[in-house]
């Protein structure tokens, strides 16, 4: 049951993000779905080696690298899902950023 809240709670978000960032567009809830799967997909897959394979440039820039690879995650899955479009980098990026935020806020709410 809670993966199925986390799931859906992620669609939400990703509605959400298309209201504050500009440059993010999600067409349906079901395609809100589909890229909250999707997006936790590559997150769970493709991230972790990239981690690892840029480890030494995430050392010299004490971890800010990693917000370069979940907005690149996060475009990524935008261009496998039909009906999630992100117009760049840099609304990846924003998008990315609050998607994290709203899902950190909803785990701290709901994993009391």
């Amino acid at each position: 049951m809670s993966l199925l809240l986390r799931w859906v709670f992620g669609a939400l978000s990703l509605i959400l993000v298309t209201y504050l960032v500009p440059g993010i567009v999600v067409a349906s809830f079901y395609s809100a779905l589909l890229a909250a799967l999707v997006l936790g997909l590559v997150n769970a897959l493709i991230r972790p080696v990239l981690i690892i394979l840029t480890l030494p440039v995430n050392i010299l820039t004490l971890g800010l690298f990693t917000l370069v690879i979940n907005a690149l995650m996060f475009w990524l899955a935008s261009s496998i899902v039909k009906g999630f479009n992100v117009n760049g980098f840099l609304p990846a990026f924003f998008g990315a950023l609050v998607v994290s935020i709203i899902s950190w806020m909803l785990n701290g709410i709901f994993n009391k």
